[in-house]
């Protein structure tokens, strides 16, 4: 009996620890089948693709001027409605002219005078002359008259001078727009005395054409010279939170040296700026795409495909056997929710575009309807 007890004693440890040795692997088993992740999923293709660098700038006024006086005076009544479009040679301030106007004909007058002492100096001349021939008079006395009419002569000449003088500064009492462009705010009213060349009046901007004003970083230097080389560069204008472009231009300016400070170059690019609205100001912030050039036969993908690990950028490509596997690539280009793949991925590969949180390292995929579960 002892034996039996004995041999049924292993027997019962035997099947035990074959129990025990089996659960760790049947819990592998259905650990590796776990469900498939539901992801959607994009196919990368080969196509063109602008190359373009995004910065921030500010309109520029293309012509600006702050309008001062000329003359001193008295600001008489302001012509011009605030923030509005003006034409060139439009009248925008005009200061009281009437101490101009009694200037002038004081002017007038003496010039009147002048003019009859001349013609009376001509006359002596001419008939001194003809006594001199009939020797009734010396040659000196002939030489004196023709001094006097010289004399004469320049005093109308000054008179002259001083006439057109006087009639520039009657009309510098009207002050007109130098250019067509937007006035500011009224910087004088009716009644405010003017001093010349230091009071001002008003400010005018041209903003058709504007000018976008921006700074780059210098390593895009060599870029930039490439890309003029071949034919000028382009540049798109956005708003800050929009996507649509409001504008398009060329770059007209390219400073000729790099700020050291900031490693930065100043750049200007010019814009038409003639939609009806005029939403685009001097000052105004805005979102400037400089094309660079063109990359021919680019792998694209959607944006959100790539995802960044501890290790660069990475994708989740598909398998052929329903798996996906985590592959490193290299980003170039980032547009309009597009990624330019220049090393890493080809045409035609298939790659996961959401549900990356879920995967794992060869985990099986299920791909999601488009605008379904499943």
């Amino acid at each position: 009996m002892k034996h039996k007890a004995w041999l049924l004693l292993v027997v019962g440890l035997v099947a035990g620890g074959a129990y025990w040795s089996r659960k760790p692997a049947d819990e592998a088993g259905k650990a590796r089948k776990m469900p498939p992740v539901p992801v959607t999923v994009a196919q990368a293709t080969t196509r063109d693709l602008p190359v373009t660098l995004e910065v921030i700038g500010r309109g520029e006024a293309f012509e600006t001027v702050t309008l001062k006086s000329r003359v001193d005076g008295q600001v008489r009544d302001v012509a011009f409605a605030e923030g509005k479009p003006v034409v060139a040679g439009e009248l925008l301030l005009r200061l009281d002219p009437a101490d101009f106007q009694a200037r002038l004909k004081l002017v007038e007058a003496n010039l009147t005078r002048d003019q009859a002492l001349l013609d009376k100096a001509r006359a002596d001349v001419a008939r001194y002359q003809a006594l001199l021939e009939q020797q009734f008079v010396s040659q000196e006395k002939v030489a004196e008259m023709r001094a006097n009419a010289a004399a004469a002569a320049a005093v109308v000449q000054a008179d002259q001078a001083a006439l057109e003088l006087a009639r520039q500064q009657l009309s510098y009492t009207s002050i007109r727009a130098p250019f067509a462009g937007v006035v500011g705010a009224r910087l004088v009213h009716p009644g405010a005395g003017v001093k010349v060349n230091e009071t001002e009046l008003a400010v005018i901007n041209r903003v058709r054409p504007l000018y976008a004003s921006f700074v780059v970083p210098e390593k895009h230097l060599s870029a930039i010279h490439a890309a003029r080389a071949r034919g000028g560069l382009d540049v798109e204008i956005r708003l800050p939170g929009e996507q649509k472009a409001v504008a398009t231009g060329k770059v007209v300016f390219l400073d000729n040296a790099v700020d050291a400070a900031t490693a930065t170059l100043r750049m200007k690019a010019e814009i038409a700026n003639d939609s009806a609205d005029g939403r685009l100001a001097p000052g105004q912030f805005l979102v400037i795409s400089l094309r660079l050039g063109t990359l021919r036969d680019a792998v694209v993908v959607p944006a959100e495909a790539v995802q960044q690990g501890p290790e660069g950028a990475f994708v989740y490509v598909l398998n052929e056997d329903g798996g996906a596997r985590m592959r490193k690539v290299e980003v170039a280009q980032v547009r309009d929710g597009l990624a330019a793949i220049s090393k890493g991925l080809a045409g035609g590969e298939t790659v996961v575009t959401d549900g990356h949180s879920r995967l794992t390292p060869g985990a099986k995929v299920k791909v999601k309807k488009p605008g379904g579960k499943g």
